[in-house]
């Protein structure tokens, strides 16, 4: 009984699923198929519209190009339901992309959390802002200053802040971008 019943709940959520945008490629592949097919048989009723005409042959090649130019519309439609709902699984795919990379961030720690959030180029001057400041320690206290680029409250509730590196990183580097982009707002500099 209690296998009926979670093979039951696993059909329901299965099919309650979302295709994923690999199913609805290949579907739309098997459909791009079948158009080239359908475009296929149309095209040689084109070059052969005799066979349209000729008592032998004629009643049954109309109704093969009727068929065939019936059957592509409604491929056509269903292509473009399929197009519609590839597009709305690839955005989905990002979106939860995105939440996963966000939520790998906000755990990562501070060396990680810096380099990510000031790229490439600024990430050696602000690990080195960083390490000055409060030896990278993200709970770094000095008074009103915290975390791990000692903000201010003022500049806190301007910029943010948090408890994860992520967070602060992120606080301190709007902060780096309003005041110009010269690490003027703090007392440790890069090149010291």
């Amino acid at each position: 009984m209690v296998i009926v019943c979670v093979c039951a709940l696993g059909a329901v959520s299965a099919a309650g699923a979302q295709p994923t945008t690999k199913a609805l490629s290949v579907k739309l592949e098997r459909h791009v198929a079948s158009l080239r097919h359908h475009q296929q048989v149309i095209r040689f009723f084109d070059r052969n519209g005799w066979l349209l005409t000729d008592s032998r042959f004629g009643a049954e090649a109309r109704r093969q190009l009727a068929l065939h130019t019936e059957r592509e519309r409604a491929t056509r439609r269903k292509m473009g339901r399929v197009r519609t709902d590839l597009k709305s699984a690839r955005v989905q795919e990002r979106r939860r992309q995105q939440v996963r990379r966000l939520a790998a961030l906000k755990s990562a720690p501070p060396r990680r959390a810096i380099c990510e959030v000031f790229g490439r180029q600024h990430c050696d001057d602000a690990l080195a802002v960083a390490h000055c400041e409060s030896r990278l320690r993200v709970a770094a206290q000095n008074g009103q200053y915290l975390g791990l680029f000692q903000m201010g409250s003022s500049e806190r509730r301007r910029y943010g802040h948090g408890a994860s590196a992520y967070e602060q990183a992120k606080a301190a580097h709007a902060y780096f971008v309003a005041s110009g982009r010269d690490w003027s707002p703090w007392t440790c500099k890069p090149w010291w």
